[in-house]
């Protein structure tokens, strides 16, 4: 997901400047991310069907224009602004089901974590299952609900959330499994 153009430390630096309030490194932060945030935006929506009614571009839009609303952050590195960009995608597309949902009258369902990833437009109440699931988990373990929505959702590696979150990439590996497992037995309780 790394753009070529822009290395980690470039990166770094200049989402650290635009923490400090400066808004040309925003300006040249911009441009630069936009292909990864689109990257994420795909990866999302492939799992819906091609007449969804978000675009990749306007989860884009969206996303950025919350990250920028972001005062109080200081990025750490690339991968903890991708892990936050991530997060936001995420819950637009969780917004947008629930009003699908709403406005269908339907209720929440149940999935699987491997059906999440073939998620169409009709099945927009379980994808809130999940969510739901995923909030149970953070009541009981946050640290494995964040490893879920940064590998599962955010795509990023292990080695990039061991980062984001400060320990080794073997503990992500094995809190990762454990998760999923949890989440498996969760979302299959009637």
């Amino acid at each position: 997901m790394t753009n070529p153009s822009l290395s980690q430390q470039e990166m770094t630096y200049l989402l650290a400047a635009w923490s400090e309030g400066d808004r040309s490194a925003l300006d040249k932060l911009a441009p630069l991310v936009d292909a990864e945030l689109h990257y994420l935006a795909r990866r999302y929506l492939k799992r819906e069907r091609s007449d969804h009614t978000l675009q990749t571009t306007a989860l884009v839009n969206e996303a950025y224009l919350r990250l920028i609303d972001q005062r109080d952050v200081r990025w750490q590195n690339r991968a903890h602004f991708f892990a936050i960009a991530a997060q936001m995608m995420r819950r637009i597309l969780i917004d947008h089901a629930r009003k699908r949902a709403s406005a269908k009258g339907g209720g929440a369902g149940k999935l699987s974590l491997e059906e999440a990833a073939v998620l169409s437009d009709e099945r927009a109440a379980e994808l809130i299952a999940l969510e739901e699931a995923l909030k149970s988990l953070a009541e009981i373990d946050e640290r494995k609900s964040r490893i879920v929505e940064l590998r599962f959702f955010g795509g990023l590696s292990v080695e990039e959330i061991a980062s984001v979150i400060g320990v080794s990439p073997d503990t992500i590996t094995r809190e990762w499994r454990r998760a999923k497992a949890w989440l498996h037995r969760e979302i299959q309780k009637d």
